[in-house]
């Protein structure tokens, strides 16, 4: 295994305890990694405190993460489904359960099915416009994992599909779709694309060797710049939210924490080693950095 490659199916405290095909159905759906059910979570948690719902609409917020950490999890099995094949060549998926031949196809989808239907409990809890918009997102997912096979941008069509709580979320707290959360959500989409970017940097010698895209192998030697177009644009795409909800150059200052923290990750970011997975995780933070200020610029 390559130097500085972390897989991402090693099994550590309670994970460890765990009778095996119980630990194995964890790690199918990412249950021992909550990063990226944060990073789903995250947008709908923006709209939902921009549109002004975060305190008399705080039940919500509950179902939102409990919805992310069942179709995340669900999306990771159905993406291992279809990956077991280019899983089972790169170091760091290559122990997958299903790439390693460990867990049956089966048994994921059983397992896939289990983890819609909690998601399926969410959706009833939101009013029928914003079901409309959810179900509205599940030929994005479902397309998802042949992207990487078809195109040198997958990052882009992830961002389409981890952004779609921003416009869920903002539909349910105000009812329907207006500027603000178009602004939110293609802010957010390009924030995806920097931040997967980042974590592409892991796999670009295994995904050459492959022939699967990534953004990390289209963007070659400019990387750091590539990341900082893409939050830029995320910055500049929020601050139209921002501003088309409080038209005042002192709400913009909400944004102020976020742009420092994602300017020290474009500055300080190492192509090699651990440090595309530190920054990575680091955007769980940044998410939090985001929420304070939308939540700030709501309620005001």
């Amino acid at each position: 295994m390559k130097s500085g490659i972390v897989p991402d199916s090693e099994a550590h405290g309670l994970l460890a305890r765990l009778p095996e095909t119980a630990r194995m159905l964890v790690q199918l759906a990412r249950l021992d990694r909550p990063i990226g059910w944060w990073l789903l979570f995250w947008p709908g948690a923006w709209a939902v405190a921009l549109a002004g719902g975060a305190f008399i609409r705080w039940p919500l917020l509950g179902w939102l993460l409990l919805g992310s950490v069942a179709m995340r999890g669900a999306g990771c099995v159905f993406n291992d489904i279809v990956d077991r094949d280019l899983d089972a060549r790169v170091a760091r998926t290559a122990a997958r359960p299903l790439a390693s031949g460990a867990l049956s196809v089966k048994a994921a989808w059983v397992w896939l099915l289990a983890l819609c239907l909690i998601g399926l409990g969410v959706l009833l809890q939101l009013r029928l416009s914003a079901q409309i918009v959810a179900l509205a997102s599940l030929a994005l997912v479902a397309a998802y994992p042949f992207m990487k096979r078809i195109t040198g941008w997958p990052q882009l069509w992830l961002g389409l599909v981890f952004s779609w709580a921003a416009l869920v979320g903002w539909s349910e707290v105000m009812g329907g779709l207006t500027v603000p959360a178009g602004l939110l959500y293609a802010g957010t989409i390009f924030w995806i694309v920097g931040y997967d970017t980042i974590y592409a940097l892991q796999d670009r010698e295994d995904d050459a060797l492959i022939g699967i895209g990534s953004s990390a192998l289209s963007m070659g030697r400019h990387v750091r710049l590539g990341v900082g177009i893409c939050y830029g644009l995320a910055l500049a795409l929020w601050a139209g939210a921002i501003w088309h909800v409080r038209p005042q150059a002192l709400a913009l200052a909400a944004l102020g924490p976020m742009a420092c923290h994602l300017a020290w990750q474009v500055t300080t970011l190492r192509q090699d080693g651990l440090d595309p997975l530190v920054k990575f995780r680091s955007n769980r933070f940044a998410g939090l950095l985001m929420f304070l200020g939308c939540l700030v610029v709501g309620s005001a």
